[in-house]
């Protein structure tokens, strides 16, 4: 390990772990930081870190009495979104990254950040943040190590993660494994050269080697590039410990659903991007007497219990949503959340009198902006106050419908799992799994219309395997197959039922055929009364679709003729879709689980 005692930046390491204080110091020398600060987490250094921000030009303080010790960031024009195709996947071999990942041998992709990494830290602090996915009193706590030169990457990890000294203390005292996670903004600074207020580099790179835990990330200062316990942990590396240790790491949200009997539920749902979850996660119902709280937006870890029950829990602390289309009239839940202050916003519109604004928070449109990019912008203008991508990063104990079973460590028991996409046509509004192992064939086969926010054309049908298709850290095949190998540990009459739900689809005239939002509820109780034997349902190919009067329309201006019309199963449509999922499927190559060719052929049998 050397001899501490020449390093005096290592000298007063508030930890003896180790094989971090060998992890620190082999970064310190290949970055070469002027000075190393151990993040304790605590008020007085956040503090002092957002007061260096604010004199930095990174961060804006905004007005204090709309949005009390919050701060607004604008990054650099090319530094705005997940860089998917500088994304990769490291695995020892090529095949166990698989089709749906980039991939570069691991001693050629170590050689190249090595090169990038050397000196990239000259004239920065080097910031050690030790933090822990989940609970740290969890029987398994997953801890994870960030060294970064980025002070606004500390304060957003303060927000989105349990950081500090009791996670280094606990660290230190089990001699825990920690995920290394080691990111770089690649702009060191010269004796004397001024500081720009987002350095980032144009090269970037997001790199996770599986078999070794750890995680690199060069030249991206934004979002989940440099907040490395979010999807680079907590879904690419966590999947592939899930899939070592037998459970799953997944893209999903939880809920709790209390019925007007006080019976409560528990749904977990995944979503791509642009399909409406943070709006589900925080929804306000639209029927008396039932209530929404949540456990989370976005990550959820599930593994089975004592009993064989499928239990799931939020491993993060914040909140990280998409700015744009949050908004008082959408998502009041999440909004009051945001104004009780204590966020990082991110590329958002900052308003005349020191308040931030995006399209979509509020009805009425200002009637003057300063833009995302710090120019003069009213109603004429021609681009977006507010980037398509901007954030909000938000405490998630500032939600008031937060369910107190966030704070359990062992999570919650699922009743239901919800799949659902974007998609105009074919996809039913809600479909009920034939079975389990019909409810993964739904999830591997889940698709949605591209929408503006994604490069390339819109409204192609992209497939995406549970929502995970950016973050599946290992083969697609592979982790289909752990799906369907993990529910051998599940007690069979306690697996979660499987819905595939879609609340974009159009009536033949173009407009919705589903109202959405709060009354998404109406849907979920359809859903508990299915698991309670209460509702009914028609028998279609594809799975069992509710009756025209088996959801509750009550106050809704709807008919149960028009509910049939968003459930009907068209054969035309299907057949186009079976020629779809066949061709999805031959992606897989030998890696596609059996049971999910038995799917497929069973569901070509049903519609033939």
């Amino acid at each position: 390990m050397g001899d501490l005692a020449r390093l005096p930046l290592l000298e007063k390491a508030p930890t003896t772990h180790a094989g971090l204080l060998a992890w620190v110091e082999e970064v310190a020398e290949l970055t070469q930081p002027d000075r190393i600060h151990w993040v304790d987490g605590t008020e007085e250094e956040n503090t002092r870190l957002t007061d260096e921000l604010v004199a930095a030009g990174t961060l804006t303080r905004l007005n204090q009495e709309l949005f009390p010790n919050s701060f607004a960031a604008f990054s650099d024009p090319a530094d705005v979104a997940r860089v998917e195709e500088q994304t990769y996947i490291c695995s020892e071999k090529e095949h166990d990254a698989g089709f749906t990942n980039n991939w570069m041998a691991p001693a050629e992709m170590k050689q190249k950040l090595h090169g990038l990494f050397a000196g990239s830290m000259r004239g920065r602090t080097m910031y050690v943040i030790p933090f822990v996915m989940g609970h740290l009193d969890a029987e398994d706590p997953k801890f994870g190590v960030e060294i970064t030169d980025s002070a606004y990457v500390v304060a957003s990890m303060r927000i989105m993660a349990r950081i500090g000294t009791d996670v280094l203390n606990r660290i230190t005292e089990t001699n825990a494994f920690f995920v290394p996670a080691l990111h770089s903004l690649g702009a060191p600074l010269e004796a004397g050269q001024a500081d720009v207020p987002w350095p980032c580099n144009p090269d970037k790179w997001i790199v996770h080697f599986p078999e070794e835990r750890s995680i690199w990330s060069y030249g991206s200062g934004y979002g989940g590039n440099a907040l490395l316990g979010k999807k680079c942990y907590a879904l690419r590396i966590a999947s592939v410990m899930a899939r070592d240790e037998g459970w799953l790491a997944e893209h999903m949200l939880i809920l709790k659903l209390t019925s007007p009997e006080q019976k409560t539920y528990y749904v977990s749902a995944a979503f791509p991007s642009a399909c409406g979850k943070t709006n589900l996660a925080l929804l306000d119902p639209t029927i008396e007497g039932w209530k929404v709280e949540t456990l989370g937006d976005d990550i959820t870890w599930m593994r089975f219990g004592k009993e064989g029950e499928l239990r799931a829990v939020n491993p993060e602390a914040g909140l990280f949503g998409v700015a744009p289309g949050t908004g008082w009239g959408t998502n009041p839940n999440a909004m009051r959340a945001i104004a009780k202050g204590n966020s990082v916003f991110t590329n958002v519109a900052l308003t005349d009198d020191g308040g931030v604004w995006w399209e979509g928070m509020t009805e009425e449109v200002p009637a003057h902006l300063t833009d995302w990019q710090g120019n003069s912008w009213t109603p004429d203008s021609d681009k977006p106050a507010a980037h398509p991508n901007s954030r909000f990063c938000t405490p998630i104990d500032q939600i008031d419908m937060l369910a107190e079973e966030y704070n359990s460590p062992d999570g919650v028991e699922l009743s239901a799992i919800l799949f659902g996409g974007r998609r105009k046509t074919t996809i039913p509004l809600v479909t009920e799994a034939r079975s389990w192992s019909n409810g993964i064939f739904m999830g591997s086969t889940l698709s949605s219309e591209t929408t503006a926010a994604a490069a390339g054309a819109v409204g192609v049908v992209r497939r995406d395997p549970m929502a995970m298709l950016p973050f599946i850290g290992y083969d697609a095949g592979d982790y289909l197959n752990h799906w369907v190998n993990l529910s051998a540990k599940g007690n069979p009459e306690r697996l979660p039922k499987i819905f595939l739900v879609n609340w974009f689809r159009r009536t033949a005239e173009g407009g919705f055929a589903w109202p959405g939002f709060g009354d998404n509820a109406r849907v979920l109780k359809w859903a508990i009364e299915r698991l309670e034997g209460k509702a009914d349902a028609v028998e279609t190919p594809i799975g069992f679709v509710p009756t025209g009067e088996s959801i509750d329309l009550k106050g809704l201006d709807m008919t149960p003729a028009q509910v049939e019309e968003a459930v009907r199963v068209d054969p035309a449509e299907w057949a186009t879709e079976l020629a779809s999922i066949e061709e999805w499927f031959a992606n897989f190559g030998d890696s596609l689980p059996e049971a999910l060719q038995s799917e497929l052929a069973g569901l070509k049998s049903r519609l033939g």
